[in-house]
């Protein structure tokens, strides 16, 4: 089942102006200051697994947004309404993932060394 864009609309409001979604697969990503936190699935909302985020709720219940994915957090629908909870949320996962991904970047283990390996033809 497909997410009504009223839940992806009201999730925005409560983010504030540096959240945005894009259609993904049938459903939306969910990013905050351009950075990719989660994703709108069955009207549900999952973000991505960080410690900053488990700081601000706690352990929610994690389960994949789709067939294949890694398992992220189910922010539960009762914390939605609180705009100061969800907006505190989406920047601490933000900032994290930002770090994670600078400090990610550099080395042998980079995007240049991903973007240098040869592909396999597909057949």
């Amino acid at each position: 089942m497909a997410s009504a864009r009223s839940t992806v609309d009201f999730l925005l409001d409560q983010l504030g102006p540096e959240a945005t979604a894009k259609p993904m697969f049938g459903e939306y990503g969910l990013y905050f200051r351009g950075t990719l936190i989660g994703s709108v699935c069955d009207d549900r909302l999952f973000l991505k697994v960080t410690a900053a985020g488990e700081t601000v709720i706690g352990e929610h219940e994690r389960d994949s947004p789709y067939p294949g994915a890694k398992p992220a957090i189910i922010v539960p629908e009762d914390l939605w309404g609180e705009a100061h909870v969800m907006r505190e949320l989406a920047i601490a996962t933000a900032t994290e993932l930002v770090g994670t991904k600078k400090a990610g970047s550099k080395g042998a283990g980079g995007a240049a060394a991903r973007k240098a390996k040869p592909r396999t033809p597909r057949r």
